[in-house]
């Protein structure tokens, strides 16, 4: 006599592993997992660092412009007999941030004994000058007004040099050139004029 043992409980065609403790299909399920995972981890790469390095220089530098200075009319027979003719002109600086500006003025086309001359204009004759001066405003504010007469010369030496606080923009700062015609003067009746360089140094 053959006896036949009932059919698994475990479900048909499902086998078991005896040494894992656990159906086939359960272990594939799980391996399945694992394999999933490790796929979702992305792999390390090799590298390496450097370090760039960044610099920028910014120099100190200035521009300069001038309006002319014109005195009119000088009376020497008149009201310039016993009075100073005085006139205004400007001179414009605009700077980099920082600079520390110092401007002169030289003595011009015509100087005599470190002073300021005038030539007649289509004269030969260097004895045909009028004599004038050039004075600083008397403070270093841009727009400050002459005071006549003036105190301080301007001129080409450190000592005659004016000197503007630093610049603080990039915008161009202003500031009035005091010129004397000192009375007195006897000249030839004609037009007189002359150049003066001004230079700003930084």
């Amino acid at each position: 006599m053959v006896s036949r043992l009932p059919p698994s409980r475990s479900g048909v065609g499902m086998s078991f592993d005896p040494r894992r403790g656990k159906s086939s299909a359960a272990y594939a399920r799980v391996t399945a997992i694992a394999a999933a995972l490790a796929l979702s981890i992305p792999s390390r790469v090799a590298g390496t660092t450097a370090v760039l390095g960044i610099s920028a220089s910014v120099s100190a530098n200035c521009t300069i412009s001038t309006t002319a200075l014109s005195f009119g009319r000088y009376e020497s027979l008149q009201a310039n007999a016993t009075t100073a003719l005085n006139a205004e002109g400007t001179v414009s600086i605009a700077c980099t941030k920082g600079a520390a500006p110092k401007i002169t003025m030289d003595l011009g086309q015509n100087p005599n004994a470190g002073k300021r001359y005038m030539a007649l204009v289509a004269s030969a004759s260097a004895a045909r000058t009028l004599y004038y001066e050039l004075y600083q405003p008397p403070n270093p504010a841009p727009g400050a007004g002459c005071t006549f007469p003036g105190t301080t010369l301007w001129g080409a030496s450190a000592g005659q040099a004016f000197m503007p606080s630093p610049a603080t923009s990039r915008g161009a700062r202003t500031y009035n050139v005091c010129g004397t015609i000192p009375p007195g003067q006897f000249a030839l009746v004609g037009t007189y004029a002359d150049t003066v360089v001004a230079t700003v140094n930084f």
